[in-house]
């Protein structure tokens, strides 16, 4: 039985992202054109390329792309379960591409130091997620737990949530941190008050909190910078 896919040898040439890719480099490709090599085929009526670029349309870009889930995915016209778990193969290693500048004794000395860390995983993020890093006496990283996901507006975490994680991992301090899906980093009254009561909290258990960061695209705020705690 004849398939009904469309490969990339089956395409007109400037549909044709690997021959391009090897020609000109990853970097002159279009986010459609590197999503596409990961997709191979395309379908009956729309190459590969041409099934990246609506898929990227309907998800709402690349950034929306990273945070769809597999179910979403394959409720794509044209993209089965193996299609999925390539595109979410290819994030993953780009997240841990991202991360790989870091070694197993990363040592906070400043804010930059948490967000260089963080940044780059929680700047896509469509939902908030509130974030812990737990360091050991010597501002050495010793873990990294998400310990919440709230709703477009607003997280929801509790001091024994925090400080539960930070007692297993026997941390001397910890640096918190969410991120703002509106891409603006400016603290909120409920992140202040949070935050004052994070630090109320470590300060009964014996364990820091040195900073809350708020991330944003491309930029951040350090709570502790701006003299909020």
């Amino acid at each position: 039985m004849e398939s009904h896919n469309i490969t990339l040898r089956d395409v007109p040439n400037e549909d044709r992202p690997r021959e391009r890719m090897m020609q000109h480099g990853a970097e002159a490709l279009s986010n459609a054109e590197l999503l596409a090599i990961l997709l191979r085929t395309g379908t009956y009526q729309e190459s590969a390329v041409r099934l990246a670029e609506r898929l990227l349309r309907e998800s709402g870009g690349l950034r929306a792309l990273v945070d769809v889930s597999l179910e979403q995915l394959t409720s794509f016209k044209g993209i089965g379960a193996a299609k999925a778990l390539q595109i979410k193969a290819g994030i993953e290693l780009g997240r841990r591409l991202a991360r790989s500048a870091m070694n197993e004794t990363v040592t906070i000395r400043s804010p930059q130091d948490a967000a260089a860390i963080l940044t780059e995983d929680m700047r896509y993020l469509q939902k908030e997620h509130f974030v812990c890093l737990f360091l050991n006496t010597k501002n050495h990283v010793i873990g990294q737990e998400t310990l919440s996901m709230g709703s477009l507006n607003a997280s929801i975490v509790h001091p024994r949530e925090v400080f539960r994680a930070a007692i297993k991992r026997s941390s001397a301090s910890i640096v918190c941190a969410h991120n703002h899906p509106s891409g603006d980093p400016t603290p909120s009254p409920e992140d202040i008050q949070m935050t004052k009561r994070l630090v109320e909290a470590g300060d009964i258990v014996g364990i820091e909190v040195l900073d809350h960061l708020i991330i944003g695209d491309l930029r951040f705020v350090s709570l502790k910078e701006l003299g909020l705690m």
